[in-house]
C-alpha cells in the first residue's frame, strides 16, 4: 500500500467540495493507494503523470515506488485540469 501525499491545490479543492463529492474522491484515492493502476487510468504528459475520473472531476497523480509514495498533484474539474 502506498502512502498518499496531497498538494496544496488538491487540499484546497477538497475543502471547497460538498461532503458527498469529497467522499467519492477520497474513496477513489484510497483505492489508488492499494491499486495505483486501475482499469480506467490514463497516462498524461509522457510517462510521468496519471489521470483518473470521478464523474466530471479529474485526479492527476504520480507514483514514486522508490519512496512508496502516491502524490496527488491536482484535483479539478475537467475544463480546468490541464491548464
Amino acid at each position: 500500500m502506498l502512502t498518499v501525499k496531497y498538494s496544496n491545490q488538491a487540499v484546497k479543492f477538497l475543502k471547497k467540495c460538498d461532503n458527498i463529492l469529497t467522499n467519492r474522491i477520497l474513496n477513489k484515492i484510497e483505492s489508488l493507494a492499494s491499486n495505483p493502476f486501475p482499469q480506467d487510468v490514463k497516462v498524461t504528459q509522457g510517462d510521468k503523470l496519471f489521470r483518473v475520473r470521478v464523474g466530471k472531476i479529474r485526479i492527476l497523480y504520480e507514483i514514486d515506488f522508490k519512496d512508496n509514495l502516491l502524490g496527488i498533484i491536482k484535483i479539478d474539474k475537467r475544463e480546468r485540469i490541464y491548464d
